[in-house]
Formats: structure tokens, C-alpha cells, sequence
């Protein structure tokens, strides 16, 4: 069942700039259209998003339970966000100003599930953002659902069957085989979404494998929230070590992102998009 709907998304929003980097095994942006596949009433679904010159957004759902449907839809667009209190606040800020008043429009696309969240947190610890976004992909096309041309997104169940080493043949290492292994048999991540931000990030940081990066993953991109940054994220390594002059370690990422407060997850994007400075 094909079913059409225009949404006006909280301002400012522009899927070209929110999409640009989020296209994966699940879902691909393509001359101005976000294309992705979930699932919805335990049915594989599509979705076709463009954004009209009025800002609207023009939504295109096949699916066999359109109201749950459109409801994910909207989650992973944020269309429902209002982050114009981050852009009032920060867009004379001395590091993220510039990047909020050229980027406004930016929000960070959402996962469908939680665990596409934590497989993303997995996959990307200690490695740079393309790389792990290769292997994420490999190990979806390798052990995931296919629908159509994308795969959908991961479940508990995708990985609680498996034996670390079938994720290791797909590219995982095999500490993070393991942890994305026995996480799926003993826990279920989707639970996070009745928690608090802050007992959400303290459950997550007490698994062996998992840590703050990990948690502001799941808590920015699995769950939508805004108030957990990326602390230890590489690219914040990176502009810590160019603004302080020497090596920067985990914490020195965390005192950078403390002035932006319940806007720190959001913030570390800004703060990626950016370029990094030379001194």
C-alpha cells in the first residue's frame, strides 16, 4: 500500500544538508530524494522523503501499517525537532558559530532501531568515519535482510544468533564481534527508549565493550537525543589537539563539549562539520 503525506517540519530544516551524510546499507539520498527501508508492523517498509522550495516535506510510504510507518519516518528525519534555541544560542559561539549560521538547517538523521545504532557505535570505535561506515555496510549486506536494492535495518535478533565468528568473516574484530554478540543475547537495547538520557548513557557505559562514545552514539542517532555528546570521537580528538597544541586525550573532549550543555550531542556535530583549524 503506497500512501502520500506533506509534513511541515519545525524550521530550520533542510534534508539536503541532514541526509548528505547519511546514506548507508539501509538508505541512500539521490538527486535531492532520501530513500530507506525499515520495518513496520513486522513488514518491510519504504519510504520516499523530498523536501519542497515551501520547506515542506513531501513523504511517500509503502507499507502494510502506515501510521507506525510514517511515525518512524518522522523520527529518523526529526522532522518533529525544534532545535532553533541551538541556533539562537550558539550562532555567534567562538568554534561552532560560523558552521551553526552556514549549516542551520542541519539534524543528524536517526537509525529506525536502536541496535542500527549500537552496530553504527560498534563498528566505528577507534576507526575513521569511512572506514567504519564500509564495514557497517559489509556486514549488513553480509548478514542482514535484503529489501530491494537496500537491507534492512538490524534487529536484536539479526545478531543474537550468530557466533562472533561469522561477524569476524564479515570484518568485525574480534572484541567487537564478541561484545555485538553477547549485547544481542543479553540485552535489548530498544528498552532505551522508555529511559532517561543520563540512565540510558550509565546502562550502556557499564558494558565491557562499550564506553561514552559508544553511549552519545546510541543516545544521538538510536534514541534522538540531544543532550550526550560524542565524547573521545576522533574528529574531536583531532580539533582538541589543533586548539590546545599537543595530544589530546578523551576527557579534553568532554570539557569541550560542557558549555553546550542539554545541546552537547548536537553540538558535536556542528563541531565535526567544521573545519579544523591550523595554528
Amino acid at each position: 500500500m503506497l500512501l502520500e503525506t506533506t509534513v511541515a517540519p519545525k524550521p530550520p530544516y533542510s534534508l539536503a544538508l541532514s541526509a548528505r551524510f547519511g546514506t548507508d546499507a539501509t538508505r541512500y539520498f539521490r538527486d535531492g530524494v532520501l530513500t530507506f527501508v525499515f520495518e513496520a508492523g513486522n513488514e518491510p517498509a519504504r519510504a520516499r522523503v523530498t523536501q519542497r522550495p515551501d520547506g515542506r516535506l513531501s513523504m511517500a510510504v509503502e507499507s502494510s501499517a502506515p501510521e507506525e510507518a510514517f511515525d518512524r519516518v518522522r523520527f529518523v528525519l526529526a522532522a518533529d525537532d525544534d532545535h532553533e534555541q541551538f541556533v539562537r544560542r550558539f550562532g555567534d559561539d567562538r568554534l561552532i558559530g560560523r558552521t551553526v549560521r552556514s549549516l542551520r538547517g542541519l539534524r543528524p538523521l536517526r537509525t529506525t532501531t536502536v541496535t542500527h545504532s549500537l552496530l553504527k557505535a560498534i563498528c566505528g570505535q577507534l576507526i575513521q568515519a569511512r572506514a567504519a561506515r564500509l564495514l557497517e555496510a559489509r556486514l549488513l549486506r553480509s548478514l542482514g535482510t535484503p529489501a530491494g536494492d537496500l537491507y534492512l535495518p538490524p534487529t536484536r535478533t539479526t545478531f543474537s544468533a550468530l557466533a562472533p565468528a561469522q561477524l569476524a568473516r564479515a570484518g568485525l574484530v574480534a572484541r567487537k564481534a564478541n561484545a555485538l554478540t553477547r549485547l544481542s543475547r543479553e540485552w535489548d537495547v530498544e528498552r532505551l527508549r522508555g529511559v532517561g538520557t543520563a540512565a540510558a548513557a550509565a546502562r550502556l557505559e557499564r558494558e565491557r565493550g562499550l564506553g561514552p562514545w559508544s553511549a552519545g552514539m546510541v543516545c544521538l542517532y538510536g534514541l534522538g537525543r540531544y543532550e550526550h555528546g560524542l565524547v573521545g570521537d576522533l574528529g574531536l580528538l583531532k580539533l582538541c589537539s589543533a586548539l590546545l597544541g599537543r595530544r589530546a586525550e578523551p576527557e579534553d573532549t568532554r570539557r569541550l563539549l560542557e558549555p553546550y550543555g542539554e545541546w552537547a550531542g548536537l553540538a558535536s556535530v556542528y563541531l565535526l562539520a567544521r573545519p579544523i583549524p591550523s595554528y
